[in-house]
This record gives C-alpha cells, sequence and structure tokens, in this order.
C-alpha cells in the first residue's frame, strides 16, 4: 500500500509540476492561414498567401475525409485517440531499438507530438524531445483529440511554402480534401516524411514508389476494401503545382480586404453563374475592342436572397493596357437616364401623374439650363409611359422640377446612395439627365426594389449576412407601373438587331448613357435576378458608337437568356393598391363630356390626381367667328359656343417653331375695355436674374421670346420701358444692347397683359 501511496503523491507532483510549468510558459498557438474566398457551395474561388508567405489553408472538420483520416492514423500515429499526447509503449521500444543499434533509427512521435514540433520547430535532441512532450500534453490539455488532428493536417509540410493537407490538395490536385482518392489521400500522407525529396511535379515516380508501400502495408492490415486498395495501386500520378484559384478576382480581393481577419470568407457566390456572367462578358467585349470599348462591369442579384451570385469587377483582370485590374461595380460613374424610373415611380406615389398622364415635351429654359434629349428633337405633348419608356430628356427635368431636387436626393439617399449622401446638396436638375456619380452596385440595388414591390433591402455579400430589415422605399403600386412601362418592346431602346432574335428574356429593363458617351448602362430584372451591367472605358474616353442601346443591352439579354432562360412573366401582378380608370387619351384624366376618345389606364386610388380633363373649352365667339368675348363684353344673343383645345403656353410655342398647323382662338373682342393679368406672356428669353457675356465688337445680340396664351395675336417688346419691336405672338426678337448693366426687360400682349423682367449685360474687354 506504501507504493501506492508514494506513486499517488509522485501523479500529484507531477500533475502540479505541469500545471506550474504550464503557467510559467503558455502554449501559444497563432497560426497564420491563407485567407480563402468560397463560393456558396463552398468552393474555393480565390485564395491569398498567410501573412508569412505560406500557402496554409486552414482545414475545416467536415473536409477530412475518412479515407484520409484512417490513412494518417494508420501511418503516423494508429494509437492517436488512446495515449494523452505521449505515447509511453513506443517511447520504450524506439528507445531500446535506438540502443541495441547505437544510432536513431526508429522515432517515437505521436501525432500531438508532431504538432507540437511544428508550432515550435527546433534541432531534434533530447532536450528538445522532452519540450515537445511537455508541449504535447499542453495541446492534449487545451484541444480535443479531433482539434488536435486537424491541426496537424493544417500544418505538415508538402515542399517549398506549401503547408497543409488543404492547400496539397488544392495546388496539386485542383479539389477539396473530402473529394480525394484513396491512392491520392495516401500520397498525400506519405510525403510529409520527405517534403524536399518528394515533390509532387519532379518526384512522381519516388512518391508512387513510397505511396505503393504503404498502400501494401494498408493491404496486409486489411485496413481498405481489397478492391479499392488495388485500384490505388494501379493510379497514376500524374500531377504537378498549379496555381491557386482566381476566380472572381474583384469580388475576392475585396471580400479580403473587408474581413482580413478572417481565414475562410463564405460568400454568397453562385459559382456556376459567375462563370457563365464571366465567359459571356469576355466574348462580347471581343467584339466591342474593335470600336475602341474595353471594359464592362456586371453584377447579378438573386432577388429571393437578395445574394449577389454574379461580380464581374472587368472582363479581363490581366488586361494591365486597359486598366483591367480597376473594380468597375465600385467605380462612380456618371448615370446617364437610368435614374429615370426612380424618378417616375416618385412622382406616381405622390399622386402628380399616372402612366398615361399627359406631359409637354418642348424646349424648356430653367435659369439657363436647356435640356435637350437625346436625338435633338421634341414631341409636343407625350404621355408619361412613353416619356419613361422612350427615355425623354425634357420630361424628366419637368418632372423632377415639380418633385423638387430635394425631395429626390432624399430619396436617392434612402437606396444608399454614396455620392448624395456627401454632396447630394449641391446637385441641380441636372441630376436626373446623369450629373451625378453613382456605383454600379447602388444601381443593381435599386432596381431589385422594382422587383421587390418597392422594397428595398442592402446586398447580402457573405453566407453569414442576415436578410437585413427592409424599408418601402417606394409603394408597391408605383413599383409596378414602373414595371409596366419597362417590360414594354415597342420602345427604342431595344437593340437593333434583337428584334430578330429568337427569343428574347422575359424582363424589364431600362438604358442609359451618360455625357460624351462615356458609360453605356443596362439594368434588367425579373422575378428571380437583377442583372446590372456598365460598358465603356475605365479610363473615362468616350465613343460615338457607345449607347445603352447596342452597347450594353445586348449582353444583357444574353445572360438572362443564359443563367434564367424561359423565365415566367408573370410575376409583376398588381397589387391591391391599384385601380383601373378610363381616361380621356388627350390629357390622361378622367374624361369629361366632350372626350371622344378614351383609354384605361392604372393609378392609385386616393392618390393619383382626380380632377377632370379640360383639353378643351367652350368659347363664346362672334357669329362671324371672328372675335371671342369674355363675361365682360359678352353682347346679348348675338354670338356662338364653340369648343377650342386648350393648350398651354409653351405647346403654342412649339406648335409655332416647329412650324405645326393649330386650332389658334380668335382675338378678343377690341371693343373690350378689361384688361387681365392671368394669362400674361412668360418671358423664356433671356433668363430672368442671368448676367450675359457679350462680345462688343461683334455686335452680339440678346434674343426676346415669350410663351403667350392661346388667343394671342401680337406682342410687344420694350427694353427699360422704351418701345423696341412688335412681333407675332411666339417670333423671336433680337436686341443688341447699347450699354452694359441691368436691363429691364418687358412684354406687353394685345389684351394688355404685361410680364417685366430683370437681366445683367457685361462687355467682355
Amino acid at each position: 500500500m506504501a507504493w501506492l501511496r508514494f506513486g499517488g503523491v509522485g501523479l500529484v507532483a507531477v500533475f502540479v509540476c505541469f500545471l506550474l510549468l504550464n503557467l510559467l510558459f503558455p502554449l501559444e498557438v497563432n497560426l497564420s492561414y491563407s485567407p480563402v474566398i468560397t463560393a456558396a457551395d463552398g468552393t474555393i474561388l480565390h485564395s491569398y498567401l498567410s501573412k508569412d508567405d505560406k500557402w496554409r489553408m486552414q482545414l475545416e472538420p467536415d473536409e477530412i475525409s475518412p479515407v484520409l483520416q484512417k490513412a494518417v492514423l494508420l501511418k503516423e500515429d494508429k494509437y492517436f485517440y488512446f495515449h494523452p499526447g505521449v505515447n509511453p509503449v513506443a517511447m520504450l521500444r524506439a528507445l531500446g531499438k535506438n540502443l541495441v543499434q547505437g544510432k536513431t533509427t526508429s522515432g517515437a512521435s505521436t501525432i500531438t507530438m508532431q504538432v507540437a514540433r511544428l508550432l515550435y520547430p527546433n534541432e531534434r535532441t533530447y532536450w528538445h524531445k522532452l519540450t515537445e512532450m511537455f508541449r504535447a500534453l499542453q495541446l492534449e490539455w487545451r484541444y480535443s483529440k479531433d482539434e488536435i488532428l486537424q491541426l496537424y493536417l493544417n500544418l505538415v509540410p508538402y515542399g517549398g511554402n506549401i503547408e497543409g493537407v488543404k492547400a496539397a490538395s488544392l495546388l496539386y490536385f485542383q479539389q477539396s480534401p473530402r473529394q480525394l482518392s484513396l491512392a491520392q489521400a495516401v500520397a498525400l500522407t506519405v510525403i510529409p516524411n520527405k517534403p524536399s525529396s518528394l515533390r509532387i511535379g519532379w518526384q512522381n515516380q519516388k512518391i508512387v514508389a513510397f505511396r505503393n508501400k504503404w498502400l501494401q502495408y494498408f493491404a496486409r492490415q486489411e485496413a481498405f476494401p481489397k478492391e479499392a486498395l488495388e485500384d490505388a495501386l494501379q493510379e497514376p500520378l500524374n500531377a504537378q503545382r498549379l496555381d491557386a484559384p482566381k476566380i472572381a478576382p474583384h469580388f475576392a480581393y475585396r471580400m479580403y480586404r473587408q474581413h482580413p481577419q478572417e481565414a475562410i470568407i463564405r460568400t454568397t457566390l453562385n459559382l456556376a453563374v459567375q462563370e457563365k456572367v464571366e465567359q459571356l462578358a469576355y466574348n462580347y467585349l471581343q467584339q466591342l475592342k474593335y470600336r475602341n470599348i474595353h471594359n464592362t462591369a456586371v453584377l447579378v442579384i438573386n432577388n429571393q436572397t437578395n445574394a449577389v451570385e454574379a461580380y464581374l469587377g472587368s472582363a479581363d483582370f490581366s488586361d494591365a493596357l486597359h486598366g483591367g485590374q480597376v473594380d468597375g461595380v465600385r467605380a462612380v460613374r456618371s448615370p446617364g437616364s437610368t435614374l429615370k424610373p426612380l424618378l417616375y415611380a416618385s412622382a406616381f406615389e405622390q399622386g402628380l401623374i399616372t402612366p398615361k398622364s399627359t406631359i409637354s415635351d418642348v424646349p424648356i429654359d430653367y435659369a439657363g439650363y436647356r435640356p435637350e434629349n437625346y436625338f435633338g428633337t421634341y414631341s409636343g405633348n407625350i404621355t408619361v409611359e412613353q416619356a419613361l419608356a422612350t427615355s425623354l430628356n425634357v420630361p424628366a427635368v419637368k418632372l423632377l422640377d415639380r418633385i423638387g431636387v430635394g425631395s429626390f436626393v432624399q430619396k436617392m439617399k434612402q437606396a444608399e446612395f454614396s455620392q448624395m449622401k456627401k454632396n447630394g446638396d449641391q446637385l441641380g436638375l441636372s441630376l436626373i439627365l446623369g450629373g451625378c456619380g453613382v456605383k454600379l452596385e447602388e444601381l443593381t440595388a435599386l432596381y431589385a426594389s422594382f422587383a421587390r414591390q418597392g422594397k428595398y433591402v442592402p446586398v447580402r455579400w457573405l453566407q453569414q449576412d442576415s436578410l437585413s430589415a427592409a424599408k418601402q422605399l417606394l409603394s408597391p403600386g408605383a413599383a409596378f407601373m414602373v414595371n409596366q412601362i419597362l417590360t414594354q418592346l415597342q420602345r427604342p431602346d431595344l437593340p437593333h438587331n434583337a428584334v430578330n432574335s429568337a427569343h428574347l428574356p422575359k424582363i424589364a429593363w431600362k438604358t442609359g448613357t451618360s455625357y460624351g458617351r462615356k458609360d453605356a448602362w443596362s439594368i434588367g430584372y425579373n422575378q428571380k435576378y437583377t442583372v446590372g451591367l456598365w460598358v465603356g472605358n475605365f479610363s473615362g474616353e468616350g465613343v460615338p458608337e457607345l449607347n445603352g442601346t447596342d452597347t450594353a443591352t445586348p449582353l444583357l439579354f444574353s445572360i438572362f437568356n443564359t443563367i434564367d432562360y424561359n423565365s415566367p412573366n408573370h410575376w409583376f401582378a398588381p397589387p391591391v393598391s391599384i385601380g383601373t380608370r378610363s381616361v380621356c387619351v388627350a390629357s390622361g384624366l378622367p374624361g369629361n363630356s366632350f372626350c371622344q376618345d378614351l383609354v384605361t389606364d392604372t393609378y392609385l386610388p386616393g392618390i393619383s390626381p382626380a380632377t377632370k380633363c379640360t383639353h378643351l373649352k367652350k368659347v363664346p365667339v362672334s357669329l362671324d367667328g371672328k372675335f371671342a368675348y369674355c363675361t365682360s363684353c359678352l353682347p346679348e344673343g348675338d354670338y356662338q359656343l364653340q369648343w377650342y383645345p386648350n393648350h398651354s403656353p409653351e405647346i403654342l410655342t412649339y406648335f409655332v417653331s416647329q412650324h405645326l398647323p393649330y386650332v389658334s382662338l380668335p382675338p378678343h373682342n377690341p371693343a373690350c375695355s378689361r384688361i387681365f393679368q392671368e394669362y400674361a406672356p412668360l418671358i423664356s428669353s433671356p433668363t430672368a436674374g442671368m448676367e450675359y457675356l457679350l462680345e462688343k465688337a461683334d455686335h452680339q445680340k440678346l434674343m426676346l421670346q415669350c410663351n403667350p396664351h392661346n388667343e394671342v395675336k401680337k406682342v410687344y417688346w420694350y427694353v427699360n420701358d422704351q418701345f423696341l419691336s412688335a412681333s407675332r405672338g411666339n417670333a423671336p426678337v433680337f436686341f443688341e444692347p447699347e450699354h452694359a448693366g441691368k436691363l429691364k426687360i418687358s412684354c406687353l400682349d394685345d389684351q394688355g397683359r404685361n410680364t417685366d423682367s430683370y437681366v445683367t449685360v457685361r462687355f467682355l474687354d
């Protein structure tokens, strides 16, 4: 009994000594792993060297296949799960052999001791062996057996700067460790014994011989099925060191920079979709480079999960000549017309317009800012849906002026447009035509909101990202109205060769072209996907042939036809907040008694305008039709009531300038003494409050022009209260100032209504 007590005391003393040494020399496991970026299915997209310049990829527990685990344990430490980190039986056996032969011929290192040696590499001496044993006990104290085995498989050397089974499996066999065959697993088991002399690609025959020696040993041990061992013995080893995968390099680098502490960055990227997008974009760009167009960027978002499934920063990352390493998804570019759907949706939900409402498309001046349409032509009165479908600029600017730039900027801030948060308060009406900066990822996320009935949700990049709470950016009804318009095929931004296409995707889409033809956009969506696409040159060089219709949209169609072929088209079902009504074709408002042509329009009950149509007005005129009367000069019985078009002054000016025929009111009764202040002429040029710099030597002139009421036949111009000239209502008059300074411009119409405007003139020296 005394020896038992003595043994117990001894064990306690050893344990106390271990605890003391553990406090004095704590175990430190600070491994630097190679950051690995994976796709949604776990496939490695990209990897980077560890901080100590090693290819050392962290192995996940489910990547250790039973075959690999069994082969390692049988070869290195078959009692691994039974000893405390040190195998005393193996140590005594090895010591005996070494003493008999007078040299070290057999080792007794357990897997745990090998992990200790890999963590704390030193020369092989008896002292260092004792140190390894102490560290092995520390490892067993802190970690489970499975964790220690995982550490071992993460650290074993494979020559050069390759460490760990995962890095070796990927760089030599281009696959995950869980997919290794028996022959491959055993090959990776034997190489760490002599990593410098057994290097795949250089000594494959020696590796096969060493591998087969162990396979034969496993056969004698009946460790694996006989057929599997026979196949493994016959399996050739043709492997060599390959480069790490470099799929989606822009995306991978972005994730690496955003998550620098993560060894495994699990993203939402869909490898199949990514590869298809990459191939389509690369091939498409080969056709464009002959037109001096060299770059494109694509982003694909899954509308159900809000996950990024494809991310293409540029079509050719290696194209250094044309900035292939620039990430076009994050680049700030001019959006062209791509913000118009958000503008129209905002106007719908504010009750300003409906799809069939009419809006004027005529030249207009906003304090010197004169927007023009893409083709330089104008349409007069046009429906809202036509204005959006044909992407007209002037109606969009007019609509933004009604909504207010500040209100629209606030809406863009809600949609997380970064440049709006920085300098949105400094922008003006040109914002809607591309006079701001946006990113492809921001536009794509915005358009995804239309596919979700107006709900905006931040994009998911990583698998662990939760679905953020959606915010209602737009009302479902407003989003539906835009969807209806953007799914129309009778529109000018349908690619010219698309009408001959065998299959057009069932999507809603919008194009955009920036000023100077530097950016071509096409963004589309259906129930499943939103795809954003930019084409241009990262250098900022414009190209005359560059436009969203023919440069970007063909690739958009190809991507949809590849990743979501023959998708259903019933996804744009109307929400409960939408109603339908009959409206007058001429105005888009509910029909009046005189409205003959009606059409069905969608609207938001209680929100959309409900005023009756007034495109015609009943006017009392003389029996011979030469004069019109007002209530003050209406004769008794000697007149007739007739219907006349109720045109706005700007439309009348447009008719005159384009020499278009129109029905005008007869002149007002000249015998009437009443002076009307309502409907005074609007001075459209020069712009009130502006300063004009003129070349006096060149006799430069100012143009005077106004928009008078329908019944006005003549106007009279005054400068500083001095009569200048009389002209037809809409005709321009030119005036050469004699002196610099402030000028008062006055316009008096033949009804006695007057308007004043003030400008300043300066002469250039």
